[in-house]
């Protein structure tokens, strides 16, 4: 893969086959992963993403990796290894909400991930077990601070504390992470695991001010509460007839992504000079005395296409055609 084919968006991480277990019993399977989900949930929005991950050579691999194409998601060369393909199990109560089991591996090809390899982004994702499990999340992190000051970056913690060592020792990683990222998504859960002796609100506030211009707070069915560096903006819940919850966050993170990429605050086009300059314009809007009417946009679209994607079974983000856009 050439530099000029990367266009736009890379979003480094896991994807897998989620196994849906339904209340009943039943059990319907297709691919998952957080930032597979983000990727999946960018293209619906009409923005060219790829995916950098890892997916075995057997036969749930070649699934997986042919419902990914199949919903538009493109994987960069040395994304499909040998090997055994990692999986989730979701299991589902009655009210929607997900428990999960992970059988996961994630060692990816420094060819898939890495931008010089790859092709260099405007605007690179990255986040959830990917950035936290072995071997694989220190090539993240390489690849992250690779792109820093040349693209723009996103991260999303998205955390999994089944497979995580704890709040302590997971603490210096997340952090640099943030550091390192433009825009940042954390749900509450994350950041009451994460800091369990401290508000979530205070930890975003204080994130806003580590590096990022942007954080998000996710709230659930409340909707969610974004910070900047002097200031904050609460985005009102959407009222709607929920299935499940499954890969909800993924879908705000991606409507969050595409609603900044129209206006022009995270980088949409080729190259390192279209991140250099989205970077700017973004950290000039929220240095603005007012950025909220310049950030709201963005997060409304957010909250849309999270709630929509409660709306329907699994994570399965809606198109601009399905909001109306």
């Amino acid at each position: 893969m050439t530099p000029e084919a990367l266009a736009g968006v890379l979003v480094i991480g896991e994807a897998l086959m989620d196994v849906l277990v339904l209340p009943d019993g039943s059990e319907v399977a297709r691919p998952g992963g957080s930032p597979a989900n983000v990727a999946l949930g960018l293209d619906r929005l009409g923005r060219r993403a790829w995916l950098g991950t890892h997916i075995g050579g057997d036969s749930l691999g070649k699934e997986t990796h042919a419902r990914l194409a199949e919903s538009g998601v493109r994987l960069t060369d040395g994304s499909v290894q040998a090997g055994t393909t990692s999986s989730a199990t979701a299991r589902l109560d009655r009210a929607g909400s997900a428990t999960y089991e992970f059988d996961i591996r994630w060692a990816p090809a420094r060819s898939a991930i890495l931008p010089t390899l790859v092709g260099m982004p405007s605007h690179l994702h990255t986040g959830s077990i990917a950035t936290a499990l072995a071997p694989g999340a220190d090539l993240v992190l390489a690849a992250v601070r690779e792109a820093h000051g040349s693209a723009t970056i996103s991260y999303d913690p998205n955390l999994r504390p089944a497979l995580l060592r704890g709040p302590v020792a997971e603490r210096p990683r997340i952090e640099q992470l943030v550091s390192l990222s433009d825009v940042v998504k954390a749900s509450e859960e994350d950041l009451a695991w994460l800091y369990p002796a401290r508000a979530p609100t205070d930890v975003a506030r204080e994130w806003a001010t580590a590096g990022p211009a942007l954080v998000v707070l996710t709230l659930g069915a409340e909707g969610a509460h974004a910070h900047w560096r002097g200031g904050d903006l609460v985005v009102p819940g959407r009222q709607v007839e929920v299935v499940d919850t499954v890969g909800a966050g993924d879908a705000f993170m991606a409507g969050l992504l595409s609603g900044l990429m129209m206006r022009g605050l995270l980088a949409v086009g080729h190259g390192p000079a279209a991140g250099k300059q989205a970077r700017q314009r973004l950290h000039r809007a929220i240095a603005a005395p007012d950025p909220a009417p310049e950030l709201a946009p963005a997060l409304d679209l957010a909250a849309r296409v999270a709630a929509f994607t409660c709306t329907r079974e699994g994570a399965d983000p809606p198109t601009l055609v399905e909001l109306g856009v």
